[in-house]
């Protein structure tokens, strides 16, 4: 009797490269299969996944090799090397920390842990709460534990120049510092630190990227499992942020009244989109297909789906689609904006569909709508046709040629 075929390739799975084993069904492989480390079958690929270990491929050569051929001509030993460089950098990260909150004084662990208690007891999003305390740390340290009373404005300038502008780290850090320190202050009042002094420096007026209409059709057809093409279709057809579409549960989705309830937003604000026509029949197919149970979009093993997953299948669509772009999920967001103001929307109807608390914000999308600059003749245009006015011969002018004739 002839051996069974392993087929082994990599994939990458909410961010992560995951081994990819196939093979016909087999008990004796099955058992073997699931003492691989980080194992689970996924059914709608008909295949399991494992993480992309050194030692799960020692373990796959040792014993499953013995009852199975291994076919291993998709897989790359670099990419396995790179993944688990990547783990080992992460967990890295992860100690390191640690380590640097356990260089802190006494003094100094007690601030940050007064100052993360204060945060939450003020409701901060927890991303806010670690951010914020991952740039206290620093700050602390790079001040070597001086006093509270003793603390200054030059101490806030030194770490700009010090530990900011020297790493060349971003504008949007130096905001996030200002706003760790002001809120350092507020739990630590006795800090000498003189906060209105304290000056956030401008943001950049970076424009966001806009996919036309085309493009979303072309990037939906190109998406073939119906579940991610349900979950890019809502995310442009409502507006929707990535966290709201995975925090989404179905009790909130009125399909006879065509609205989403949107829950506990960003700024814990609640709100109403409309439900596209042309979307209710491609949720009604996804509906019956995968039966979730209590979020829109549910994993494998059911539970809240992940964001990273969201943008490995963007990512897949658009290089199907022949998309070059840089696009996000929130791509997908500023395409709805700038579509409806195109429309002919009012701008206060979108800043409510869109959730926005100032019309500031919204009036990004005026920059990048193409209704009114559209009517506006480019200077080569008006140049081109004034030369073919006066030389009417010749009305069909290239400038493709190398003359015009």
């Amino acid at each position: 009797m002839s051996k069974l075929t392993i087929r082994l390739s990599n994939v990458r799975v909410s961010g992560r490269t995951m081994l990819c084993l196939s093979f016909p069904f087999s008990w004796e492989l099955v058992r073997l299969v699931r003492r691989l480390e980080g194992r689970r079958w996924v059914p709608e690929h008909l295949c399991w996944y494992a993480t992309a270990s050194q030692s799960n491929l020692h373990y796959i050569d040792r014993y499953m090799g013995k009852v199975a051929l291994l076919d291993k001509g998709h897989l790359s030993y670099k990419v396995i090397e790179e993944a688990a460089a990547a783990v080992k950098a992460t967990a890295k990260r992860r100690n390191k920390g640690r380590s640097k909150f356990s260089c802190l004084s006494e003094d100094g662990r007690r601030q940050i842990r007064d100052t993360v208690v204060f945060m939450r007891g003020r409701r901060y999003a927890e991303s806010t709460v670690r951010t914020y305390g991952g740039i206290l740390i620093d700050f602390l340290l790079l001040i070597n534990d001086k006093s509270l009373v003793a603390l200054s404005n030059d101490d806030i300038e030194r770490f700009n120049q010090e530990f900011i502008l020297r790493r060349n780290y971003s504008i949007s850090f130096q905001r996030q510092f200002i706003g760790a320190i002001k809120i350092f202050c507020q739990a630590h009042p006795e800090a000498g630190i003189d906060v209105p002094q304290l000056v956030r420096p401008c943001k950049d007026l970076k424009l966001p990227l806009i996919l036309s209409k085309e493009e979303i059709l072309d990037l939906l057809r190109n998406t073939r499992n119906i579940k991610h093409r349900t979950a890019l279709a809502l995310l442009y057809a409502a507006g929707l942020r990535i966290s709201e579409l995975l925090y989404l549960e179905l009790c909130n989705i009125d399909i006879d009244r065509r609205q989403v309830r949107i829950i506990n937003s960003k700024g814990r604000k609640d709100r109403y989109v409309v439900l596209a026509r042309s979307f209710t029949l491609l949720l009604g197919n996804y509906l019956a297909t995968y039966n979730p149970s209590k979020y829109f979009i549910e994993g494998a093993s059911g539970g809240m789906y992940s964001a990273a997953s969201i943008r490995a299948v963007l990512r897949r669509s658009c290089e199907r689609a022949g998309i070059r772009k840089h696009v996000t999920p929130h791509t997908l967001r500023h395409s709805y904006a700038t579509h409806l103001l195109e429309s002919g929307v009012d701008l206060r109807y979108i800043q409510e569909l869109l959730g926005h608390s100032k019309p500031e914000t919204t009036m990004i999308y005026t920059h990048v709508s193409r209704k009114d600059l559209l009517d506006i003749k480019s200077p080569l245009d008006v140049a081109v046709e004034e030369f073919a006015k006066r030389d009417k011969p010749n009305k069909n002018i290239l400038l493709s040629r190398n003359t015009f004739c």
